[in-house]
């Protein structure tokens, strides 16, 4: 390791610019000719939409258009799409409506867009807004699951009978039958997992500019997938040829996966600029977000699991309904089925597992991946029932998951996944000692002498991160693949250009990527450049979500980089009059062992553009591309334990110790990964306490700002003990796991868990508020 090659803390090079004030999001880039537009949308949650006035709005100051969902139509730009096939357990398809980029007829959620203005300004597109009439015929609503699959509900979608979506099975009903009909103990749990909003930093924003001459689009957006979101827009919506589309993601102010979709605004910019022949910006604002952001989340779920009488797993039965609000989104129907039921085995061997999972559709925003996407419902889901266990077998809950623990590798679970490498004995170990828990009793004893109810929670989580490979994705139902690209370029004077697929939006990958180089050729991360986000500058690539940027991405940097290298050896090796196989690079040099003969790596680049001294039949340059399908999953997984004191009186929880014990494989900056699990932290206990997305039966969204809806603040968080156990993934040459999501995927199940081992019930829902707890104490929850 290198000071600043892979295992360094280096302090990250991009946040010079975001601490100064210097980051380009999309609302900060102005082009000449800007309009703006200003959607209309739909304050009921189910509606016709029988007539749109746009007389009064089109008199107005600087307005140059409303344009309305017929208009869209019969421009025969098409409806937004799901992007993963899956079917119900009797084999017939999803059942999809169709989701306008605004509504012609039919408005489903409280948000849809119905129309858009066009004006000078950004305040003048608002005041027209306010002037456009919409004349609904309002029309009941299924607010949440219950009330959307009970007979004789309000039909969301004529496709979708019943407002069932699919509904889907995995693993061996059989065998999970014959195991419950033999176990001694059986434990069973209901549970919600309630819906969030994803809350980015930065709102969606999106800026469309039309060369008629050219005949060409250009899109800047919050995306964080620029190429995909080109490749969708182009096959499948008709608003543009893909080698006539350009789209760019600059700096983007966090996504969550939030930003992975394509979502109806950035499709009616792009249409409206080639309407109006101007560039059109649009910039949500956080009222917009709550509305229209895909939100996460949203299960209703029963789970049962069998013991022998040791005390050993025998099966898991799991019966779920996930919401998908109004429409399907992009990855929807894939968070809830092979995101979700496949980690159902967590980090247990459990011989027999069967899952079914009913999709369906409600009058609320669209649901789709958000931190984890599936992996914190499975993981809250088993790490719940496992505590539950544990209390109704009078054991100790860390023994009862030692003794199911998977020990041997590779492993084949029941729901697909097979587990490549780890020891999560370790990482509950280290957990145990950093939080001193043959010390909890006393420090039990001592806060029940204070009139303080104190718990301790354990959640065990593993996820499968790099959504890979393609060929078993593709054979899953996606629609893409899921490999990634890169190209490195050398330019003549040695610096280095690294293009990327993946995305950055809050990772640091300009930094992390920049280390391998370093650590490569030993040269200084400031020689090396990191470019993403623009496909007219970036081959094909296929984003970032899934904590896939390192173990997919940077291999695929790895990769284009052995071919620079190999290039670069045989150049310095006719420089030299050396063998090939003599060769060797450090500190920014090719050097011929055991001599002290060296050529710099800008010589050698320099060798290699002026082409005068190259290897017979060599091409000059030294510039190589890769791309990267991996051969499986990467399997993170720890063990976070929180303690926690509850007061009688009030229910209110404070945190006296969390701790952390996470095995990433080899991590390539100590420092980010820190701060990435911070973030997850974070995330997974503002779940846990104090966020969660709520309706009224009118489907009218009751915590849609701020002032309802309660995000973690520093002082509702703990200070984390963090600590790494390490097993290198033997699925990439970098032996990394990924660790974006861990601290959301595992820390909700162990914050409940403490607070329900502190109050003596185990009923309590997320989010766990003063008032929840409070009459969980006191019988009436």
């Amino acid at each position: 390791m290198g000071v600043e090659g892979i295992g360094a803390s280096v302090v990250r090079k991009e946040d010079r610019r975001f601490i100064t004030g210097r980051g380009r999001y999309v609302d900060d880039i102005k082009l000449a000719g800007m309009t703006y537009a200003h959607f209309v949308r739909s304050p009921h949650a189910h509606a016709k939409v029988r007539n749109i006035d746009s007389s009064e709005a089109m008199k107005m100051p600087g307005v140059i258009g409303v344009h309305t969902g017929k208009e869209l139509v019969e421009d025969k730009i098409g409806n937004l799409i799901c992007g993963w096939a899956v079917s119900s357990k009797d084999g017939t398809p999803m059942k999809m409506g169709a989701w306008p980029a605004m509504a012609p007829e039919t408005v489903r959620f409280v948000g849809q867009a119905v129309a858009v203005v066009i004006a000078e300004t950004k305040n003048q597109a608002r005041d027209a807004a306010e002037a456009v009439v919409v004349d609904y015929e309002e029309l009941p609503a299924a607010a949440d699951i219950r009330a959307a699959i009970k007979p004789g509900a309000p039909q969301l979608h004529p496709e979708a009978p019943g407002n069932v979506v699919y509904d889907w099975a995995l693993g061996d009903e059989a065998a999970v039958k014959d195991a419950f009909s033999k176990a001694a103990n059986v434990v069973s749990l209901e549970l919600t997992n309630n819906r969030l909003v994803p809350n980015a930093m930065e709102p969606r924003a999106a800026i469309a500019d039309y060369d008629e001459a050219e005949e060409h689009f250009t899109l800047y957006t919050t995306s964080q997938n620029p190429h995909v979101a080109r490749l969708v827009l182009s096959a499948f919506y008709n608003i543009a040829q893909e080698h006539k589309l350009r789209v760019v993601a600059p700096d983007v102010g966090g996504g969550f996966g939030s930003k992975i979709f394509i979502y109806p605004e950035e499709m009616v910019a792009l249409w409206a600029s080639k309407k109006v022949r101007r560039p059109v910006k649009w910039t949500g604002d956080r009222s917009e977000a709550f509305l229209t952001d895909a939100h996460g989340r949203d299960h209703i779920s029963k789970a049962e699991m069998a013991f022998d009488k040791d005390n050993k797993i025998l099966a898991l039965r799991v019966k779920t309904h996930a919401n998908f609000g109004a429409y399907m989104s992009l990855f929807s129907s894939s968070v809830p089925t092979y995101l979700y039921a496949t980690l159902l085995s967590g980090q247990y061997n459990i011989p027999a597992i069967y899952a079914e999972v009913m999709g369906v559709y409600t009058n609320t925003t669209p649901v789709d991946a958000y931190r984890g996407a599936g992996r914190p419902e499975a993981s809250f889901l088993l790490e719940r029932l496992m505590e539950t266990a544990a209390r109704q077998l009078k054991v100790d809950p860390a023994e009862l998951r030692r003794k199911n623990f998977i020990t041997s590798f590779p492993h084949q679970t029941p729901v697909i996944m097979a587990y490549d490498i780890g020891d999560f004995g370790a990482s509950l170990d280290a957990a145990l000692k950093a939080i001193d828990y043959a010390g909890f009793p006393a420090r039990k004893e001592n806060a029940r002498k204070e009139g303080k109810l104190r718990g301790i929670g354990f959640s065990c989580y593993i996820e499968a991160c790099g959504i890979a490979p393609s060929k078993a994705v593709g054979s899953l139902g996606a629609g893409v693949g899921l490999w990634e690209s890169a190209e490195v370029r050398v330019n003549p004077v040695g610096t280095i250009e690294i293009l990327t697929g993946s995305h950055s939006h809050g990772q640091g990958h300009e930094t992390t990527f920049a280390q391998l180089v370093a650590e490569r050729l030993g040269i200084p991360i400031s020689q090396v450049s990191i470019v993403h986000g623009d496909t007219d500058k970036v081959q094909f690539g296929m984003g970032t979500y899934g904590s896939r940027s390192a173990a997919v991405g940077l291999t695929a940097i790895l990769k284009a980089m052995e071919k620079v290298e190999s290039k670069a050896k045989k150049i310095a090796a006719h420089q030299l009059e050396a063998s090939e196989d003599d060769i060797v690079i450090e500190n920014g040099e090719f050097k011929v062992t055991g001599t002290d003969k060296a050529i710099a790596l800008p010589m050698v680049a320099l060798a290699a553009y002026t082409a005068h001294n190259l290897p017979d039949g060599m091409e000059p340059g030294l510039k190589e591309g890769a791309f990267y399908d991996p051969t499986n999953f990467t399997f993170p997984a720890g063990a976070y334990i929180c303690e926690l004191e509850v007061d009688s009186a009030t229910g209110k929880t404070s945190f006296v110790n969390f701790v952390a014990a996470d095995d990433f494989g080899r991590l390539i900056n100590p420092m980010i990964v820190e701060g990435q699990v911070h973030g997850g932290l974070a995330q997974g206990i503002g779940q846990a306490l104090l966020e969660g997305a709520v309706y009224d039966v009118n489907g009218q969204p009751v915590t849609a700002s701020f002032m309802d809806y309660t995000m973690p603040r520093a002082d509702d968080l703990p200070s984390f003990k963090l600590s790494h156990t390490t097993t290198l993934c033997p699925g990439n040459p970098l032996g990394v796991k990924g660790c974006g999501e861990a601290g959301a995927i595992g820390a909700s199940a162990a914050v409940i868990n403490a607070i329900t081992d502190a109050i003596g019930n185990n009923k309590l829902e997320m989010p766990a508020t003063s008032d929840r707890v409070w009459h969980a104490i006191h019988g009436s929850a």
